[in-house]
């Protein structure tokens, strides 16, 4: 038999909704994305993405249902992000699909955010199961995540301080080059030197991160530069520090791989775009014997496809939400 539901995303500056049949089909994924808005100010306003989200939330999902030639009516299930993120984004969001799971009586789907962007490797990948490590990097996370079943998360490795996406917009900032900063940073990076300039690697014994130390080292190189008023060269800057960043992520998931021997990576979060993550990946895992698996790019930005996913195989378990679902701005995933 099958299934259909309704999935909405908005836990931080993009409003998603998306129609999925089953587990894995796609029927539509309907993105509408605040960056233009937050440019201005240099990074995501809360208070103003909520208000964004309120007012666009009812058209993107007639557009939608629109998209995916369907109605309420023919709904099973509705899925929905109920945390980590904005805690005003997410209850727009929340608030919305409890409405819609209460008129139609139809269930309510919580989905953890994080989970959901490992998921959409499963709508990408069809043969993909677990178990695997996931490398989730993103603007608020950077987690190393054993994945041993559908439903069964252990977080083996996390950032101490700065996400590895937070890094990049800090660091993109500073030079003057805009919001986001990641793009930017990893275009700039493709002409220029990684060895120019030596900015620290963080080692921590175990499979933790530390980010905070190299973009300090970053920022001060910038402004001991701009002290003598001497040139920068932003091309080089920034292929030197995304270098430091990768080369810490991959090195990471590769021990994890070797010591756990688990021979699959799958790359997660807004920073899986990243072309020259991508191509580090890629290198060791022919090297070490262990296939990489990350979604195409429309699918690492935060979207409603990946929570529908996830929201399949929640629902499949019978976990449930209710009216007493609340929105959770730190919730772990393995919680």
């Amino acid at each position: 038999m099958s299934l259909l539901s309704l999935a909405i995303e908005t836990s931080c500056d993009e409003t998603s909704v998306a129609v999925i049949k089953n587990k894995r089909e796609v029927i539509s994924n309907v993105i509408y994305s605040q960056i233009d808005i937050h440019k201005k100010f240099g990074g995501v306003v809360p208070e103003v993405a909520s208000r964004n989200h309120l007012e666009k939330i009812s058209q993107i999902v007639d557009e939608a249902l629109n998209e995916a030639e369907c109605s309420l009516d023919d709904l099973d299930y509705i899925s929905v992000t109920n945390g980590p993120g904005l805690v005003g984004a997410l209850l727009v969001g929340l608030s919305y699909a409890k409405a819609l799971s209460f008129s139609l009586d139809i269930p309510l789907v919580p989905v953890n955010h994080i989970e959901g962007h490992i998921y959409a490797n499963f709508i990408e990948h069809k043969e993909l199961e677990p178990p695997f490590i996931s490398l989730v990097v993103s603007g608020g996370h950077t987690h190393l995540v054993e994945v041993k079943d559908y439903s069964d998360f252990n977080v083996i490795g996390r950032t101490r301080d700065d996400a590895a996406g937070e890094s990049f917009d800090k660091v993109a900032r500073k030079l003057g080059l805009g919001y986001p900063g990641g793009p930017i940073i990893d275009e700039l990076a493709k002409e220029g030197d990684p060895n120019a300039i030596k900015f620290p690697r963080s080692k921590i014994d175990n499979y933790d991160f530390s980010f905070s130390g190299l973009k300090t080292a970053v920022l001060n190189y910038i402004n001991m530069m701009q002290q003598r008023n001497e040139k920068i060269n932003e091309k080089d800057v920034a292929a030197s520090f995304q270098a430091a960043v990768v080369e810490v992520l991959v090195e990471n998931a590769k021990r994890v791989c070797k010591n756990m021997k688990i021979d699959k990576i799958v790359l997660a979060g807004g920073v899986a775009a990243n072309n020259g993550l991508r191509e580090a990946l890629d290198s060791m895992g022919k090297e070490e014997g262990i296939s990489i698996f990350y979604p195409s790019k429309i699918l690492c930005t935060d979207n409603a496809a990946m929570i529908g996913c996830a929201g399949a195989y929640r629902y499949e378990r019978k976990m449930f939400g209710s009216e007493e679902t609340i929105a959770i701005p730190n919730l772990e995933i393995d919680s």
